[in-house]
């Protein structure tokens, strides 16, 4: 919840619109965090296990796509994609699998690094959390001490 939040402050107090990757880790991130709510509500060992392995999953496909956003904010300047359509138009009027094809391939706005801290950008943070996500769900995935009740 946290994490939406901070980039709910970054978008609305201090300006920084986010582009498609970023709707996208943060969908991610949703994911996530509605699968840990299912986790607590539902009070099954089994259940648990099949929670750790979405987890792991959300947050693979979020750190995939955090990657792939640190990679364009890599490229030199002349490599990086010409800016393309926002988000809400690709949904709103591309069929699903192009939209998402589109969203996934990002543009010049997902390679411009707005915010630094500590040496990383956001979608480096958000990298750097989706892994943490992962090693968690990992840990509770095969540890025999976890206990989930």
């Amino acid at each position: 919840m946290s994490l939406l939040l901070t980039g709910l402050f970054f978008q609305y107090k201090m300006g920084l619109d986010p582009c498609p990757l970023c709707i996208m880790q943060r969908i991610a991130f949703m994911a996530i965090g509605a699968v840990c709510l299912l986790g607590l509500i539902i009070k099954f060992n089994w259940f648990h296990k099949l929670v750790s392995g979405l987890i792991f999953i959300f947050a693979g496909i979020g750190a995939g796509i955090a990657g792939r956003q640190v990679w364009l904010q890599s490229l030199p300047e002349d490599q990086i994609p010409t800016c393309g359509p926002g988000f809400d138009y690709m949904i709103n009027n591309f069929p699903f699998g192009k939209a998402l094809s589109m969203i996934l391939t990002g543009s010049g706005e997902c390679a411009e690094i707005q915010w630094v801290f500590l040496g990383l950008s956001i979608p480096g943070w958000s990298f750097v959390m989706f892994a943490g996500f992962m090693l968690a769900a990992l840990y509770l995935l095969f540890s025999k001490k976890a206990r989930y009740v």
